[in-house]
């Protein structure tokens, strides 16, 4: 069973990167005429937001993961739980989430509804299984990380580190 779960995930990831694609794609040929101007300003917000989340990883990894020389910046061998990483525990699912929601505002198309809401619940299935990979690399260190650290809850992990 847990080997089946195993091999599920390659096509869960790939799954989510085609409906990302196809949104993408889809944003330039759908429109809504009768869509709401400032949710797409709203849309376009969120996008950079998106980015953000998306990119700020890649630095933090670099830079305090010990990543080994010429290996992806993923391969940390430390667990970074400071920038980015003392707000969320998965910024770049965030981002993916964010970057769901954000063609959602922008296409206010029904079409992107359906695609979104099960890209962000096949993301947040992604990242749910990120943690227990994570635990299994860094053990009780990332559970701790756990309790302190909201795996993407932005807004909750703003409030605790400023409480900190």
């Amino acid at each position: 069973m847990n080997q089946v779960k195993k091999n599920l995930w390659p096509f869960v990831w790939g799954l989510w990167s085609v409906l990302i694609v196809a949104a993408v794609i889809l944003l330039f040929f759908l429109d809504s005429p009768a869509g709401l101007q400032w949710l797409r300003y709203l849309g376009w917000a969120v996008l950079v937001i998106s980015a953000i989340f998306g990119w700020l990883p890649i630095f933090e990894f670099r830079g305090k993961g010990a990543v080994p020389e010429g290996q992806s910046y993923i391969k940390t061998t430390v667990l970074v739980d400071s920038g980015i990483y003392a707000v969320v525990r998965h910024p770049q699912y965030l981002a993916g989430m964010l970057l769901s929601l954000a063609l959602i505002l922008i296409s206010q198309h029904w079409i992107m509804v359906v695609i979104g809401v099960v890209a962000m619940g096949l993301n947040y299935a992604i990242a749910v299984r990120a943690d227990q990979d994570l635990i299994e690399k860094f053990g009780d260190d990332y559970r701790r990380y756990m309790q302190k650290v909201p795996r993407m809850n932005f807004l909750l992990g703003l409030v605790r580190l400023l409480r900190h």
